[in-house]
């Protein structure tokens, strides 16, 4: 549980990077249209490939990056660049009218930079070790968008990057909390993805958790009778969080806070002992004061296997009951973004407190699961209290709640409220 005095961290800024649009309001708009981005992969030849299918970002334009940045870095830390920015300005914040010390960068990776790896590897093997660049050293290291992201912006306090696959897309807006308790006035924080080269696709294709559909309506199902697999995508989100005095003092808008979080870790396969999903959302419960009758929705992991999604449909009903509490996901309209998705679907979360108003799951029609499930289109609503889900591969389990600002009575027109992350 959280220690008392502990700062409570509140969101003041976001961003989005996804195949259905790249800004915040126009990913927001898309999806409430019932956009899919799954499409036929464009960046290299598929063919001989089993799956030909993704969910690109085909509408950035590297031009948003600075030039000598682009031949540095790989494509997912342009994506994390640029929502970076893009979040500070929603935010509001200049780091530069900051202490240095004061800003620090936390984000998730769930592989690094495999397409600048891989060119890199083409190079050696093709030509010799005079074609492998000085910048193969860093820009596919895990850390590379933070340090990046640190350099740009002079952010020199508590720095890092949470490698736990998908989970550590909510481990490190936990994280954020911790560097909030640290000393630090800003933190930047998500993740961003880009799966989509030949090396990581292959490796994705050898997990066989992959679709292998053509139709690309019908080709991401999660909680669906057709259910076949996940299909990977790009993008993800960032977000700045500050303590909410600080937040208040500067008159941000405060888009919700972060109240509480929990990870957990699966048991080997074959062992007696059952999956522990349900605990880390019972922790996250706990962790924020919360009782499962205050979750207004669950953003899930979604995965879209089978077994996976009957898995997390059992620990949701577990806990809430049956058909206890709305369910949705991003993910059959963005793709799995890895460590990318739960970091928007925080951002998402955050949206539809503010809008009154929760996303459909596209595409899925037959459900296999007892759970509410928002389809068909998206459903008004007043959520003030969110719960996002994250599976990792191999085990990983994370869960975050959110809550939307109240007014406090000790504070009269400010709009925070709630129980800092402990991020256990």
């Amino acid at each position: 549980m959280s220690e008392p005095g502990t700062p409570i961290a509140v969101v003041t800024g976001m961003s989005a990077v996804t195949a259905i649009g790249v800004g915040l309001e126009t990913y927001w708009a898309n999806l409430l249209d019932g956009a899919c981005g799954i499409r036929p992969l464009s960046r290299f030849d598929t063919t001989g490939y089993p799956t030909r299918l993704g969910a690109e970002v085909v509408d950035f334009d590297s031009r948003a990056v600075p030039g000598r940045l682009v031949v540095q870095t790989d494509r997912w830390t342009h994506f994390g660049l640029w929502a970076g920015e893009q979040a500070l300005a929603h935010a509001g914040l200049d780091p530069a009218q900051l202490p240095g010390y004061a800003l620090s960068v936390h984000t998730a990776s769930s592989s690094g930079g495999n397409e600048f790896g891989q060119h890199e590897m083409q190079g050696l093997w093709s030509v010799g070790p005079q074609r492998v660049g000085a910048y193969q050293s860093i820009a596919w290291f895990y850390a590379a968008t933070t340090g990046q992201l640190s350099i740009r912006h002079g952010m020199k306090g508590w720095c890092g990057v949470l490698v736990a696959e998908q989970a550590g897309g909510l481990d490190t807006c936990a994280q954020a909390q911790r560097a909030l308790a640290q000393g630090s006035a800003v933190v930047l924080t998500g993740a961003t993805e880009a799966p989509l080269a030949p090396a990581v696709l292959t490796c994705h294709i050898a997990s066989r958790l992959v679709s292998t559909a053509d139709d690309p309506q019908r080709a991401y199902l999660p909680f669906d009778e057709a259910a076949n697999g996940f299909l990977p995508g790009e993008g993800g989100a960032m977000l700045v969080v500050e303590p909410a005095d600080r937040a208040r003092t500067r008159g941000a808008h405060r888009y919700g806070v972060i109240a509480g979080h929990a990870a957990t870790f699966d048991p080997r396969p074959g062992s007696d002992r059952p999956p522990r999903l349900r605990h880390a959302v019972e922790q996250a419960l706990d962790d924020a004061d919360a009782r499962p009758g205050d979750i207004d929705v669950v953003f899930a992991d979604a995965h879209g296997s089978r077994p996976a999604d009957q898995a997390e449909a059992r620990a949701l009903t577990e806990v809430f009951g049956r058909c206890g509490v709305p369910v949705t996901t991003t993910k059959a309209a963005t793709g799995r973004l890895a460590a990318g998705s739960p970091a928007l679907d925080v951002v998402t979360a955050l949206l539809a407190m503010r809008d009154g108003v929760l996303p459909h799951v596209v595409n899925v029609h037959r459900p296999a699961v007892d759970l509410d499930l928002v389809l068909g289109a998206p459903r008004p609503a007043r959520p003030r209290t969110a719960l996002v889900l994250a599976r990792g591969y191999a085990g990983f389990n994370s869960a975050l709640v959110v809550r939307a600002p109240e007014p406090d009575p000790r504070h009269p027109g400010s709009t925070e409220q709630g129980t800092a992350s402990s991020a256990q």
